[in-house]
């Protein structure tokens, strides 16, 4: 059974102490490859997945500014992306988006320095990873206006069926992580059990939200096994099957994207 976390935050303080032994407990769960979202702390630095996957063939990485960081982008921030975005190992842009719940960073800001990245997106033919909180609206209407085309995946999907229809009907994916598991979730699963195999992604979003049987615990990417059984519930499928089946997806989204970049720069 092959496995892939499509979303986890390795740069994490709380992964320091015992990241190699992190990421072997995850080989030895049956996890083939990783996605490292590489947001950090935000600019000037931009680079904190990179180092793992040059260092772990089986890891790939991304960069982009999160909106809680919006605020500490400067001029010289996307052309810093846009050199970072044609290194090997880095398969898509983000996390990107908009999060109304903390305003981290003013809306307005956010809302710029999102459809800066949703263009530099387009013009490189790199997928976009979109982290959306007390936004939707907004979120949904900048991807509208900017269109990448090379798609992408709403990351931790929390939305309910109506989210779900309309994020299909753009193109995108949907990652599915440990809220799946939740007992009040339901509205997540009835998203689930409504999306086509070939558009489901499972991830952790470690160290963040693990599954119910870890709650309280780090999350690490191993734990997305826990997620493969539960969404293999939902949907009525073996667990074998979904794995393969996001693995695939992943694959397709990410990984064959890297011989069509629009950029010759």
């Amino acid at each position: 059974m092959r496995l892939t976390d499509s979303h986890c935050h390795l740069d994490d303080e709380r992964f320091t102490p015992d990241i190699a032994d992190v990421l072997d407990r995850a080989r030895a769960a049956g996890v083939t490859g990783i996605l490292a979202v590489g947001t950090g702390e935000g600019p000037p630095r931009l680079d904190s997945a990179i180092r793992f996957a040059e260092q772990y063939e089986w890891v790939h990485a991304t960069v982009g500014v999160h909106p809680h960081d919006a605020s500490k982008v400067t001029d010289a921030t996307v052309p810093a992306l846009r050199e970072l975005l044609h290194h090997a190992k880095v398969v898509a842009l983000g996390e990107i988006g908009l999060d109304y719940h903390y305003n981290f960073s003013p809306p307005e800001v956010q809302r710029e320095v999102f459809r800066a990245q949703l263009k530099l997106a387009g013009e490189l033919g790199k997928p976009v990873i979109i982290h959306t909180r007390e936004a939707w609206a907004d979120t949904v209407s900048l991807i509208r206006e900017c269109s990448p085309a090379a798609g992408g995946v709403f990351h931790c999907f929390s939305g309910g069926p109506a989210e779900a229809r309309e994020a299909l009907d753009l193109g995108f994916h949907l990652g599915f992580g440990g809220i799946i598991t939740f007992p009040k979730a339901e509205k997540v699963r009835a998203a689930a059990r409504l999306t086509p195999l070939d558009r489901l992604l499972v991830e952790t979003d470690a160290p963040y939200l693990a599954p119910v049987s870890y709650r309280g615990k780090r999350n690490e990417p191993a734990f997305v096994v826990e997620t493969i059984k539960r969404l293999a519930e939902v949907v009525e499928r073996p667990p074998e099957l979904v794995a393969e089946q996001t693995t695939a997806n992943f694959e397709r989204l990410c990984l064959q994207p890297l011989s069509r970049t629009k950029y010759t720069g």
